[in-house]
């Protein structure tokens, strides 16, 4: 048995028909490509058959990208296999992937199919997309439901047919990583088939069990897995494509596996599908979560500073991401506050570092995570060492076009310690647009928007008070002269907040090219 493991993606498929993460053809182009520099074996770039746009976006990849099989999924109808040949026709490497349902409940209550009829449609289905594709795909939809004998009679027949990969899917999430590994063992005896016939496992995380039972399946003889980037997928999403690319990396030793994934592209491609989606993973995500990498804790940092290894299995840099993993925060400890300082060229010891950890240790509690930027300003407002003082929103006033042709004209004030009040004006399509090019001007940057995350708690009203109020966070990342930098303001009210955020991340890049070695941790990811 080969110990290659195909990586089959389906976030372009699967994902993309999740509520919420519908992309245009052009935004599952952008994807596509990412994951063509992911080095993915195959990309399931849709359903063909779904809709015209579907179609017209499987064709558009077919065409462009290079390197992995570009595959359309289909029914075991002829129309369907017609429509997934047109759109795939000028792929260099092409695959279909057919399915049809074999458990009891989808054969009698959706398909309204015998067992003959099922085995029948496999087999004519097969069949007649055998004059066009050499790469036939076939999924028993709710595998893990359907009868073991029947599954093995379907999948043998498959396999008879001409299918060069059978896919064994979890299509409700409701299997456990010792029930899919005994059935993976139990098909690898029990399926007449060629080495170059594969087994596959496609699981969803209904039970939130997606990755452990697709690296169960693995142990028992897959040899593809079907997952998608930030485990999306319908419901509770799919196997996630970084976590299990990354066990399978980390751990080596116990799967003994190789995979032809480029790992250092995972946060690359990560991020282009929460652009494309406006969908970002959640921070605690495994591997591509904002603190996947990240250690508040003071026990925690104080190993992080002296070894890596002590709390790290792996390296932000496996995923293609340079960052310091140490984040400053109210649990944060002395140590972790020393190290950034000198980082920063502040030394603190004695009397300066006790009133320097009190003075931050306030500042965490009433914004959270102090980034660079923050720290410098806290740490020269003790020293009053002559540096720059950062900029302060003062004022904003936006004045709305009355014609449809015209653009918002954003007037903004800001405070600096050394410079007093400035102000100036900028017009753009967008409000907010308009005014972050104001603060650009004031401050002397050219800054790109990377990310924008804004979390609205609205309060309760109180009994006979119409009005309402809200705790706004807002979370930033500018893109200046090629690095990232976060910023992040709290406030009530959304356009300031917003405009604060972007202020305080322009002046952590300010703080940062101050210091003459940049710390990574500085830098977003």
């Amino acid at each position: 048995m080969t110990n290659r493991v195909i990586i089959f993606d389906t976030t372009l498929r699967d994902g993309e028909q999740a509520p919420g993460f519908s992309m245009t053809e052009a935004a599952k182009l952008r994807v596509a490509r990412a994951l063509a520099k992911l080095k993915v074996d195959v990309i399931e770039a849709g359903f063909a058959a779904a809709s015209p746009g579907d179609a017209r976006a499987i064709a558009a990849i077919a065409q462009e990208i290079e390197g992995p099989v570009i595959c359309s999924l289909a029914r075991t109808t002829r129309g369907d296999i017609d429509e997934a040949w047109r759109a795939l026709k000028h792929a260099p490497r092409r695959r279909l992937h057919l399915f049809i349902g074999t458990s009891p409940i989808h054969r009698d209550a959706k398909l309204h199919m015998s067992r003959a009829d099922v085995l029948a449609a496999i087999r004519d289905s097969i069949g007649y997309a055998r004059d066009r594709f050499d790469d036939i795909e076939f999924s028993a939809e709710d595998a893990i439901r359907t009868e073991r004998e029947f599954l093995v009679e379907a999948l043998q027949v498959a396999t008879d047919a001409g299918a060069t990969t059978l896919n064994v899917p979890d299509t409700v999430g409701y299997t456990t990583p010792e029930e899919i590994q005994a059935l993976f063992t139990d098909l690898d005896r029990w399926i007449n088939r060629g080495e170059q016939v594969l087994l596959s496992a496609h699981c969803h995380d209904d039970l939130g069990m997606a990755v452990a039972n697709s690296l169960a399946a693995v142990r028992g003889g897959a040899r593809q897995i079907e997952c998608a980037i930030n485990g999306i997928g319908e419901r509770a999403g799919n196997c996630a494509l970084e976590e299990v690319a990354m066990a399978l990396k980390t751990r080596a030793d116990l799967f003994q596996c190789d995979i032809g994934v480029d790992t250092t592209q995972l946060a690359m491609v990560s991020r282009t599908l929460s652009q494309v989606t406006n969908v970002s993973p959640p921070r605690n995500k495994a591997i591509v979560g904002a603190n996947a990498f990240a250690h508040e804790a003071g026990i925690h940092q104080h190993g992080m500073l002296q070894d890596r290894n002590t709390y790290e299995i792996m390296k932000p840099e496996d995923i293609g991401l340079a960052v310091e993993g140490i984040v400053l925060g109210k649990h944060s400890g002395r140590h972790a506050l020393v190290a950034r300082a000198r980082a920063l060229g502040h030394v603190l010891e004695g009397e300066r570092l006790d009133q320097a950890f009190a003075a931050f240790k306030a500042l965490a509690d009433e914004i959270g995570t102090i980034d660079s930027g923050q720290l410098v300003s806290l740490l020269d407002t003790l020293g009053q060492n002559g540096r720059q003082k950062p900029w302060k929103l003062s004022r904003i006033d936006i004045r709305s076009p009355v014609s449809a042709s015209a653009m918002p004209i954003a007037r903004v004030e800001l405070d600096h310690g050394d410079r007093g009040r400035v102000c100036d004006l900028a017009s753009a399509p967008g409000e907010l647009d308009a005014v972050f090019a104001a603060v650009g001007q004031i401050m002397g940057i050219t800054a790109r928007v990377d990310g924008l995350e804004l979390h609205y708690l609205a309060a309760e009203r109180l009994p006979g008070d119409m009005a309402q109020s809200a705790s706004v966070l807002v979370e930033i990342i500018l893109a200046i002269d090629g690095q990232l930098y976060q910023g992040r303001a709290r406030g009530l009210d959304i356009i300031p907040c917003c405009v604060a955020a972007y202020i305080d991340a322009a002046n952590n890049a300010a703080a940062v090219k101050s210091v003459p070695v940049a710390p990574p941790s500085a830098q977003a990811a």
